[in-house]
């Protein structure tokens, strides 16, 4: 019988270091907080040029499972870190950006999310998380609060929710894709005809939220939580959306 041959993949020299870090991660081998040797050692035992291995590790980087300390000493060197927060939120951000996901994706996407989290944290919560939300309430309430200041409060009050929900997974998809639209929901609130007053109703539903969680509510927390998010976000998708703003309707 002849021997079917199938084409050789080819790859470049610095995913073929890619994919040798990562199988020494996926068996054990590295683990978070173990540190790579120096790039004048590491990259001859690989068998690449220091510039191959230097594009692997800015790609390690940049999806959050490396950190590089420059410089000098026994904390110089690239190490083994997980960071999935600000990198997921990073690229959702991009792929929104480019047109992969559309305003009601990302809605839909924050309901169910926010609703799961919700429910859970009123299970789940412990104490110190919820006063920690409670102190973002009160900080949204400050008189003369800014847009910007208001928007990062808000984000928090949201993802630390998340977070209490004991489901480190579902905290991070929810801050990655609250992230994604912060410039869209910051607009949308620069837009208020009545800043004070909008800030106003926002707060108020936080602290009925947080209350309900509190309380174990767990049903009318969800209930509550996709209200919340359909208002504002919702008038995003509701209202004219301008091709900046969603570009699977430029022309």
């Amino acid at each position: 019988m002849p021997v079917e041959w199938q084409p050789v993949r080819q790859s470049r020299t610095h995913e073929l270091v890619l994919r040798s870090i990562e199988e020494r991660v996926f068996a054990g081998e590295l683990r978070a907080g173990d540190r790579l040797p120096p790039e004048r050692e590491l990259a001859p035992v690989l068998g690449v040029s220091r510039s191959a291995l230097r594009e692997a590790l800015r790609v390690l980087e940049t999806v959050g499972v490396l950190a590089a300390q420059p410089g000098r000493g026994p904390d110089a060197g690239a190490r083994i870190v997980r960071n999935p927060d600000d990198a997921l939120g990073r690229l959702l951000r991009l792929h929104f950006a480019l047109g992969s996901y559309s305003l009601q994706d990302v809605l839909e996407a924050r309901v169910v999310l926010e609703r799961s989290s919700v429910e859970a944290a009123a299970r789940h919560a412990p104490a110190e998380d919820l006063d920690e939300a409670a102190r973002l309430v009160s900080g949204m309430a400050e008189p003369g609060i800014g847009v910007d200041a208001f928007n990062d409060l808000d984000t928090r009050f949201h993802v630390l929710l998340a977070r209490s929900s004991g489901n480190a997974l579902t905290s991070t998809l929810t801050s990655a894709v609250r992230e994604s639209v912060r410039p869209l929901i910051l607009r949308a609130l620069e837009a208020a005809e009545d800043w004070p007053a909008t800030a106003q109703a926002l707060n108020a539903e936080h602290r009925s939220l947080l209350a309900l969680v509190r309380e174990g509510e767990g049903g009318p927390a969800s209930e509550l939580v996709e209200r919340h998010i359909r208002g504002l976000h919702g008038t995003l998708v509701e209202g004219p959306v301008t091709p900046e703003e969603d570009p699977r309707k430029r022309p």
